[in-house]
C-alpha cells in the first residue's frame, strides 16, 4: 500500500499540489481565525472544480463548486463577525446548543439517506450511502465554519475518518493520507477554538 500511495503523489499534477497546500494553508489559517483562510480555500476549490469535472467526478465537482461559492460568503461573513466581535470587545466564536446540534443532525441524516437511495437505485455510484453521508455533512460543516461555531470541528473529524475510508476502498491512497492529515488537524483546530470560546457563548436553539 506504501508503494501504491508514493506512486499517487508522483502522478498527481503541478495544480493538484498546488491545490493540496492551499487546502492545508486553508485549515490552518481557519485555525488562527485568520481572514485570508477563505481566498485559500477559494483557489484551492477552484482547481479542485475543475480538476474534478475533467476528471468525471461531477459530485466530488459540485461540493468543489459549492466550497468556492462558500469561500465567498465566508469572507463576508467572517468579515462581519470579526466588525461585531470588535465592537464587543469579545470573540466571535459561538457553540451551538444540544438542541441546535441535534435539528441539524437529523436533517442531514435524512438528506444523505435519501441522496444515497437515489444514487444507490438510479446511477452507477460506488458507495453511494459513504459518499453521500461526506458530501452532505460536509455542505453543513462548512457552513458551520462560516458561523465560527466551534464544533464544526468535531464534525470534520467524523467526515474526514469516513473519507478515509471511501478514498481507501476508491484506490485514491494519496488522498486518504491527506485525509488522516485534515482529521489530525481539526483536533488541534478544536483545542485552539476552545480555549477562545467565551463563557457561555452559545447560540439561541
Amino acid at each position: 500500500m506504501i508503494e501504491q500511495v508514493l506512486t499517487g503523489f508522483q502522478a498527481m499534477s503541478a495544480w493538484e499540489y498546488v491545490a493540496v497546500l492551499l487546502g492545508l494553508s486553508y485549515v490552518i489559517l481557519v485555525m488562527k481565525e485568520s481572514l485570508w483562510c477563505w481566498p485559500a480555500a477559494f483557489v484551492s476549490t477552484l482547481i479542485y472544480t475543475i480538476l474534478f469535472w475533467q476528471g468525471a467526478l461531477l459530485m466530488e465537482s459540485f461540493l468543489s463548486f459549492y466550497y468556492l461559492l462558500m469561500a465567498i460568503y465566508g469572507w463576508w461573513q467572517w468579515n462581519k463577525l470579526d466588525k461585531i466581535s470588535n465592537a464587543k470587545l469579545e470573540k466571535s466564536i459561538v457553540s451551538w446548543s444540544t438542541s441546535k446540534h441535534t435539528k441539524w443532525i437529523g436533517a442531514a441524516t435524512v438528506t444523505f439517506l435519501i441522496l444515497g437511495y437515489v444514487m444507490d437505485e438510479y446511477t452507477h455510484a460506488k458507495i453511494p450511502y459513504l459518499d453521500a453521508f461526506t458530501t452532505v455533512f460536509a455542505i453543513m460543516t462548512t457552513y458551520m465554519v462560516t458561523q465560527k461555531v466551534l464544533e464544526n470541528w468535531l464534525y470534520w473529524i467524523v467526515i474526514d475518518i469516513a473519507s478515509i475510508f471511501l478514498y481507501l476502498e476508491m484506490g485514491y491512497y494519496p488522498t486518504a493520507v491527506l485525509s488522516v492529515l485534515y482529521t489530525i488537524l481539526a483536533w488541534q483546530g478544536f483545542q485552539v477554538w476552545r480555549k477562545q470560546l467565551p463563557n457561555k457563548q452559545f447560540q439561541p436553539n
